[in-house]
């Protein structure tokens, strides 16, 4: 009878330090195992300077961020222009072990072949050269009638409709990123307004801006939207909150802000870096510390950045190219706001953010692409009823 209770004991035991261990183990894989995640800064501060100064400032910046980034984008034209330059420059960055992206402008601004350039690049840089950046910020230049507005009124029908307005809009849009997917892995653009519209001519990936004081929430709710039925990547780009120096954040909202970015499912999360005021652009110590802050938990308990996984939809009219940012914003640049613009914005910057925080997504009314994705969501509102 003992030699039975004493077995019983030590197989109850056994069971127990394995229950632990397993517990441990799995404990200590929720903290660490995270998710691929690009986080990096922009070189964009080069400007007005000659390709050799360019070059070294980009192997300064390097140097500086090398041991907590994995991502460094060439935002700057001029280096481009310098084919010499340029793959001195991205050189340098693979054999710092970090990806990267080009920005480009139009081809007949080179003197060499950027799409010969951006071939021999896959070959020489593998998956480190993550693609371009191309025609920045389309849809914003569209709301805001900006120098390279896609399509205006001239290009239209007497009296166009929302629908004219985004047939246009994509057809003109979708030559960049079908043209540039021949050669380069992926093409990507940063943007502040008409993400969808961004997505739907192909774009494999749209930076959104983290800009001034706008709704985070928001911001997060149309381009993850959009992503998610187009069933391509996303991420964020923290721009200036200032319209003179310092013109970038602080450090302490860097770091929120990028923690925002992954805690919401973001695939990429970028520094914007111009101008030149300090060693390094815009970015100063507190910037970098935050970064490596960032780096750190992102490798050791990603699961403290927490979740802000979409619960809810909100469906606002199909081809609605409206840029939410207040109540009498522009739709597509060219009409003004409507009878729907004040409850829609008032729906995604105020109602539902206080209901949702970052859990909420902004899709449009297109049955032939939303259908299939709006069970994934526990609540669905549209654009036409009332949030309870």
């Amino acid at each position: 009878m003992n030699r039975r209770y004493t077995a019983l004991t030590v197989v109850i035991l056994i069971a127990l330090i394995a229950l632990s261990l397993f517990l441990a183990v799995n404990w200590f894989s929720n903290k660490t195992a995270g998710r691929q995640f690009y986080v990096g800064v922009e070189y964009a501060y080069g400007e007005n300077q000659t390709a050799q100064i360019q070059v070294a400032q980009i192997h300064s910046l390097v140097d500086k961020v090398k041991g907590y980034t994995n991502l460094f984008v060439m935002g700057s034209l001029g280096l481009t222009f310098n084919q010499t330059a340029l793959t001195e420059a991205c050189n340098y960055v693979f054999h710092a072990k970090l990806n990267f992206i080009v920005l480009f402008t139009g081809l007949d601004k080179y003197n060499y072949s950027i799409t010969e350039w951006m071939t021999n690049a896959r070959s020489m840089y593998g998956e480190q050269f993550l693609g371009i950046d191309r025609y920045d910020e389309p849809g914003g230049n569209q709301l805001d009638t900006g120098a390279f507005q896609l399509i205006d009124r001239t290009i239209l029908r007497n009296n166009p409709t929302y629908g004219d307005a985004a047939k246009a809009y994509v057809a003109n849009l979708t030559v960049f990123p079908n043209y540039y997917l021949n050669f380069s892995p992926k093409v990507f653009t940063a943007d502040y307004a008409l993400e969808w519209f961004d997505y739907k001519a192909n774009y494999s990936g749209i930076f959104a801006e983290f800009v001034g004081n706008e709704s985070r929430q928001r911001i997060v709710a149309l381009d993850r939207g959009a992503a998610e039925v187009f069933g391509r990547d996303w991420g964020v780009i923290i721009t200036w909150k200032y319209s003179q120096a310092p013109y970038l954040e602080s450090g302490s909202e860097l770091y929120s802000d990028l923690s925002l970015a992954y805690s919401a499912g973001a695939k990429y999360g970028i520094v914007f870096s111009y101008p030149n005021i300090t060693n390094y652009g815009t970015l100063a110590e507190e910037h970098f510390e935050a970064l490596q802050k960032f780096w750190t938990t992102l490798h050791s308990d990603p699961g403290s950045f927490g979740s802000n996984t979409p619960e809810a939809a909100y469906v606002v009219p199909v081809d609605y190219g409206f840029g939410f940012r207040n109540p009498n914003d522009s739709i597509w640049g060219l009409f003004p706001s409507d009878a729907s613009s004040q409850k829609i914005f008032e729906a995604t910057n105020t109602t539902l953010p206080a209901k949702y925080g970052s859990r909420f997504d902004i899709l449009y009314e297109e049955p032939q692409v939303i259908s299939s994705l709006l069970n994934n969501y526990s609540k669905v509102f549209y654009w036409n009823q009332t949030i309870p």
